[in-house]
């Protein structure tokens, strides 16, 4: 399992429209290949920027098939617009399952 970590600076003002956006584009990244899970969050200290954090079967999932997939195109029209800033994209392994989280 790799989790995906995209931080994300939203234009100033498009907060609102980002968020709509993303709820828009889900759909588009659960129907990519190994796309176990998706979750938006948002920075309490820094409101303009989010984490898009998504659960893949493996690295290969994001950045070869989603990346290289009419999805992605897809996904990056809808919420694209709003970013401030290209995203700062990490992948994580999993070290210790979430326990009461």
């Amino acid at each position: 399992m790799i989790i995906e970590v995209a931080s994300i600076p939203v234009k100033p003002g498009s907060e609102k429209a980002f968020e709509e956006a993303v709820a828009k584009a889900v759909d588009v990244v659960r129907n990519a290949k190994g796309c176990k899970g998706m979750q938006l969050t948002r920075c309490v200290e820094e409101p303009g920027t989010y984490d898009v954090v998504i659960r893949w079967e493996t690295l290969e999932n994001h950045t070869v098939d989603f990346r290289g997939s009419d999805l992605f195109q897809q996904w990056r029209a809808l919420v694209g617009p709003h970013f401030a800033e290209a995203p700062k994209v990490r992948h994580y392994s999993v070290v210790m399952p979430s326990k009461d989280f």
